[in-house]
C-alpha cells in the first residue's frame, strides 16, 4: 500500500515557502522594474518589500555598476547570450543606508501570461568575505615570517656549511661527510618550507627516483641510535620528488626510532604485488582504534612528540596522489604502506 502523501499543489503552500526563506529573492521584468521582494531582501539590503516593488532595480545597484547592469540586462534579452554566470556570481549590491553589500546572486528567467521575467535569489556573503580577507592576511604573516625565517637559518646555516667544507679538505673523516650530507638536508628543507608557504604546494617537479638510494640516504638523515635498517627486496624507482620523498621517509623512520626504542628494527619493502612500499617495525605498534587519527595535525602519544611528522607523511603522500595507511606488522609493531 503506498502511503506517501499527494503532491501539494497549492500556491499559498509555495509562496509561504518562498517568503520563509533565508535568501532574498526579487523578481524584474524585461524592463528591470521590480515586480516581487520576498521579506529576506530586508534583512539584507534594508529595504522592505513594498519598498522596492514598482522601483527599477538600480534601486540596489550601487551607481558605479548601474550602466554595466542595464547594458547585460538589454543584451541579453536582445541575444539570449549570458555574459555572467548565473549559478552563481559575486557582485556587491546596495544597501537602503548607502553601503554596499556583498552578495552572491543566482539568477533565473521564467514567463509568466507571456511575459519575460528573471528573479535573483541573493545571499549575503559579507562574513565569507571577511574569512577570506582573515585568511589572505594571515598568508601575508606566513609568507613574511617564512621570509625572515629562512634568511635568518640560511645565514648561519652558509656559514656551517663553508666551515665544513674546509674542515673535509683538511681532514678525511667520516663523520665530517655526515655534518656535511645534514647541512645539505637543512638547506632543501628550507627550500621546501618556502615553496609550502609562499606557492601552496606540497611538492615540486617529479622524477624517476631511485627507492633505495632514497631509503639510505634519509635513514642516515635522521638520529636512530642503535636501531636497525634492513631493506627486504628490491625496491625500484617511483616518479617523485626527491627532497620531499625523503622527508615523507624522514618522517617514518624518526617515529619508529622514536616510539619503537633505541634498538627498533625498520624494515623496508615492496608488497608482493609490487604496488606499495611498506615501512615496518617491532616497535609497541598503534592500536587499531587510533590509527586514522595518528595522521591528523597535532595528534601524539609522546609527550615530547610535536604530533607533525605523520600529518606532514599523509601531505607528501597526497601531494603526490599516493595513498597511504597503517596496519599491524607482522613483529607486533607498526606497518605503514604507501601504495604509488
Amino acid at each position: 500500500m503506498d502511503a506517501s502523501p499527494p503532491p501539494i499543489e497549492s500556491d499559498d503552500f509555495y509562496r509561504t515557502l518562498v517568503e520563509n526563506a533565508s535568501e532574498g529573492m526579487l523578481t524584474i521584468d524585461a524592463e528591470s522594474e521590480i515586480v516581487y521582494a520576498n521579506p529576506a531582501v530586508e534583512d539584507i539590503l534594508g529595504y522592505a518589500p513594498d519598498e522596492l516593488i514598482g522601483s527599477s532595480k538600480m534601486k540596489v545597484i550601487p551607481e558605479r555598476l548601474q550602466p554595466v547592469h542595464m547594458a547585460a540586462l538589454a543584451s541579453y534579452v536582445e541575444t539570449g547570450d549570458r555574459n555572467i554566470d548565473w549559478n552563481g556570481i559575486e557582485l556587491p549590491a546596495e544597501h537602503k543606508e548607502g553601503h554596499e553589500v556583498p552578495t552572491l546572486i543566482s539568477l533565473r528567467e521564467h514567463e509568466y501570461d507571456g511575459e519575460q521575467y528573471f528573479t535573483g535569489i541573493i545571499r549575503d556573503i559579507t562574513e565569507r568575505k571577511r574569512q577570506e580577507e582573515r585568511l589572505r592576511d594571515q598568508k601575508d604573516r606566513l609568507d613574511e615570517f617564512a621570509d625572515i625565517l629562512a634568511h635568518d637559518i640560511r645565514n648561519p646555516l652558509s656559514v656551517a656549511i663553508g666551515y665544513a667544507d674546509i674542515a673535509r679538505e683538511e681532514h678525511d673523516l667520516p663523520e665530517l661527510e655526515s655534518i656535511a650530507e645534514s647541512l645539505s638536508r637543512i638547506d632543501d628543507l628550507v627550500d621546501d618550507v618556502l615553496a609550502l608557504s609562499k606557492e601552496g604546494r606540497s611538492i615540486g617537479e617529479t622524477e624517476p627516483v631511485d627507492v633505495e638510494e632514497v631509503v639510505r640516504e634519509s635513514w642516515r638523515n635522521v638520529e636512530t641510535g642503535a636501531a636497525t635498517l634492513v631493506i627486504d627486496s628490491t625496491l625500484g624507482t617511483v616518479e617523485a620528488d626527491a627532497s620531499r620523498f625523503r622527508e615523507l621517509l624522514e618522517n617514518l623512520f624518526r617515529n619508529a626510532a622514536d616510539h619503537g626504542g633505541s634498538d627498533v628494527t625498520v624494515r623496508v619493502g615492496r608488497t608482493a604485488e609490487g604496488g606499495a612500499l611498506y615501512v615496518s617495525d617491532d616497535g609497541p605498534g598503534i592500536p587499531e582504534d587510533v590509527r586514522m587519527e595518528v595522521f591528523e595535525y597535532g595528534y601524539s602519544t609522546s609527550e615530547d612528540g610535536t604530533g607533525y611528522g605523520l600529518s606532514i607523511v599523509a601531505r607528501i603522500a597526497e601531494g603526490h596522489g599516493w595513498d597511504v595507511s597503517v596496519i599491524g606488522s607482522e613483529e607486533g609493531g607498526a606497518r605503514f604502506e604507501i601504495a604509488f
